[in-house]
């Protein structure tokens, strides 16, 4: 009875689109779903909640979920819910009986409608503040175009909300040419995250303009709540001449200073998470030019400096490591003036290349390591039913080192009311399934003493509570940390919590945290050192993070100063009439998002290149391997030290298969994965299988050869039937069942493996 385009919530709901047409009474268009049922199942009920995609808001009757009867032969039909539903106009849910009439209902049947439901209005607050809007706007020689900068002292994360016009009748339009971490607003407006400025005191922006535009438009979000704009009205900067401009209201230009800035919270916009990216989006690479030499010119600087011999021996390690990470920032920020280009292959002065060799040791950054880990997942979702999972796991420490791995990320170690550990409940109890809290610091110390890193595994956004409420809601928590009702967000129609808003997408299964509360960071902050100081774990794998801002887990990083740290930021990719669309970059930048939220601090898991391997290899479409500017079309292409690319994981695979990589074509997964940028992540059940001899093979050649999270990709060949690429200009690689063969000029390669629809090649030394 599941309609199409349903997706699976975990074990526990379906989420399903609804679909506009027109009712019957004609006029007015409705939003509905049908779902077929047979009559003689034991099914009594349907449960539903309703979510607004646009806001991010959930509706649901009197505080409860929406409950339809099924029971009774109730008669084909609809109901309906009276009263506003916000941005819904109106529901209907169908219950339609296999098979049934429309005719009455029998004699005793109840067919009365469910009652209707309030909504809940946001609060409008409008406050008085004093801070400081700075445009500077000047013509562009060479195009005529504006080239506008904003910077302000507002604080925190700051997102303009901006449009163009032609001329004095005020009407928003959108450029045809965006700036990074920019999204398109119900196709009226664009909304760019401004960029924190150095020492933090405020943030600021680079805009470029077309000559055609006569004025700016814009108006500030600093939070969910909080919108500024000026004396009620939108800002407005005139575009005619160059000049330092102070934002005033369009039609009152001569109140040019000391503009009162108020703070107004819109009815109709609550929600920042569901804005899709503009796909048509360019860049005019010459009205950019003055910015991006300046960004190239420091990132020249730098690397000349990394690269001195003289001054590689006077500095010290910190030094090293402060100087990549400058080189690694302004390489991002270079890079995304051009990646939404229509330019096939960006300059060649844009490719920054760092000699790892010149940086011996390889330096360690906070959070992402060293661009050298090769990740196992030491578990499956089987794992706990041994009830000694972690000697199981000791014993397999020195295989592994052996293989090439160099980190292990280990099962969820809290008392968890699910065996397999997600459902965590007292965190600081750590006899769980998989074996006591004894045990756990002796596997961890085994691995450390043979070279390997431990990630822990925890869970941040929900946890089971001890204790029923006085309406039998299970809400309040027991053990160390004996949260109340505060700790849980407000707008899960489950658990009637107390707190904020979710600052992401709510898991229904579990109260989810509210991270916006000042105890419940203080304490999670002081798990994670205790964790880090009793276990020794050396980082974390982060389950479920697209539940909370990543600001938060920024925050957790930088107070447990883990050596690497991974969150799990999973949605579906884009699909258009169950086909996967070539263009994937709505959704590499959702994870790129999040990750620039944690400050670049975590890496998130590649689930775009993981997606994007399922269909070119299930489907024998290798061509989808390469994106429209013909570089890898993942997470691992933007920004490759914060990806962690995989094919399969306890969730996919295992026993829960639930979304299993293409079966018998997983060599070839990993001969993409193991050999491409990246942090590549390989499965248990994969390692100990007859899989094992070539996945250590291909470990072998990344690491002789220097693979890392940040090699280069040249991809020389993408047809129906193979896929090829070469790596830091010393590894090529093929799969898929079509011909190739490398030829570089001057090169000889010679082939280093070769499997079922793969091989590998390496350069002559």
């Amino acid at each position: 009875m599941i309609p199409l385009e349903s997706i699976r919530i975990k074990d526990y709901a379906i989420e399903t689109p609804l679909k506009t047409s027109s009712s019957s009474s004609g006029g007015d268009t409705i939003q509905e779903v049908e779902i077929d049922f047979d009559p003689k199942s034991t099914i009594a009920a349907i449960n539903f909640v309703l979510k607004d995609e646009e806001t991010g808001a959930w509706y649901q009757h009197k505080g409860r979920d929406f409950k339809v009867p099924l029971v009774n032969g109730q008669k084909k039909g609809s109901t309906k819910w009276p009263g506003p539903l916000g941005q819904l106009s109106s529901m209907f849910l169908k219950t339609k009986a296999l098979g049934s009439e429309d005719e009455a209902g029998e004699p005793g049947q109840d067919n009365s409608p469910v009652e209707g439901f309030q909504e809940e209005l946001p609060i409008v607050k409008e406050v008085a503040v004093c801070n400081s809007v700075t445009v500077t706007v000047r013509k562009c020689p060479d195009t005529a175009n504006s080239l506008l900068y904003m910077e302000t002292d507002l604080p925190g994360n700051v997102i303009i909300h901006w449009g163009v016009c032609r001329d004095d009748a005020n009407k928003w339009e959108i450029p045809d040419s965006t700036p990074p971490y920019t999204l398109v607003f119900k196709d009226k407006a664009l909304r760019t995250l401004l960029q924190a400025k150095e020492g933090g005191n405020g943030s600021s922006g680079f805009f470029t303009l077309d000559e055609r535009f006569k004025g700016f438009l814009f108006v500030l979000k600093q939070d969910e709540n909080t919108w500024l704009n000026c004396m009620g009205n939108d800002f407005y900067v005139p575009l005619l001449s160059s000049g330092i401009f102070t934002a005033v209201p369009k039609g009152d230009q001569s109140e040019k200073e000391n503009s009162s800035i108020s703070t107004v919270v819109p009815k109709d916009d609550q929600s920042e998470k569901k804005m899709a990216p503009k796909k048509s989006a360019k860049v005019n690479k010459s009205s950019l030019s003055d910015y991006a030499n300046g960004v190239l010119n420091e990132i020249r600087n730098l690397v000349t400096d990394i690269s001195d011999k003289k001054i590689q021996t006077a500095k010290n390690k910190a030094a090293q490591e402060e100087v990549l990470r400058e080189i690694e920032k302004l390489a991002a920020e270079a890079y995304s003036i051009f990646r939404r280009s229509t330019v096939s292959t960006p300059p060649k002065e844009m490719e920054l290349v760092v000699d790892s060799e010149d940086l011996s040791p390889p330096i360690t950054s906070l959070g992402i390591g060293t661009g050298f880990e090769i990740l196992c997942q030491g578990f499956n979702w089987e794992s706990h039913k041994s009830g000694r999972w972690y000697m199981d796991i000791k014993e397999k420490a020195k295989e592994l080192s052996s293989l090439g791995f160099t980190t292990i990320w280990l099962p969820p170690p809290t008392e968890s009311v699910s065996p397999e550990g997600y459902m965590p409940k007292d965190l600081y109890s750590l006899n769980s399934r998989y074996g006591s809290m004894d045990e756990l610091k002796e596997v961890v110390r085994t691995f450390r003493e043979v070279g390997m890193k431990v990630l822990g595994d925890v869970v941040l956004n929900h946890r089971c509570a001890h204790y029923q409420n006085e309406n039998g809601v299970w809400n309040k928590f027991g053990g160390r940390l004996n949260w109340d009702d505060r700790a849980i967000v407000a707008d899960d129609p489950h658990f009637q919590g107390r707190g904020n808003k979710s600052s992401g997408d709510n898991f229904h299964a579990a109260p989810n945290i509210d991270h916006s509360q000042d105890f419940v960071r203080k304490d999670i902050k002081e798990w994670l050192c205790w964790l880090r100081k009793e276990i020794g774990y050396d980082g974390w794998r982060l389950d479920f993070v697209r539940g909370f801002w990543g600001g938060y887990v920024k925050d957790y990083i930088e107070a447990t100063q883990p050596y690497f740290a991974v969150g799990e930021y999973w949605d579906s990719l884009n699909y258009t009439y169950g086909e996967m669309d070539h263009n994937q970059d709505a959704h590499r930048q959702r994870i790129v998002d999040w990750i620039n939220a944690t400050d670049g601090k975590a890496c998130a898991f590649d689930v775009t290149t993981k997606g994007v391997l399922h269909t070119a290899l299930g489907k024998c479409e290798y061509w989808r391997l390469s994106d429209e500017q013909g570089k890898p079309p993942g997470v691992m292409e933007w920004w490759p030290s914060r990806a962690v690319t995989f094919i399969e994981n306890h969730d996919t695979g295992s026993t829960q298969g639930h979304w299993r990589f293409p079966s018998g074509k997983e060599m070839q997964g990993y001969a993409y994965i193991l050999t491409h940028p990246g942090t590549p992540s390989v499965f248990y059940d994969h390692i100990f299988s007859d899989y094992q001899s070539e996945i250590a093979a291909l470990i072998s050649i990344r690491n002789r050869n220097k693979i890392n999270s940040r090699s280069s990709v040249k991809i020389t060949k993408t047809e129906r039937d193979v896929y090829a690429a070469i790596i830091n200009d010393r590894v090529a690689v093929k799969i898929g069942p079509g011909h190739y063969e490398p030829h570089s000029a001057g090169q000889i390669w010679i082939q280093a493996l070769e499997g079922r629809d793969y091989k590998v090649w390496v350069a002559s030394s």
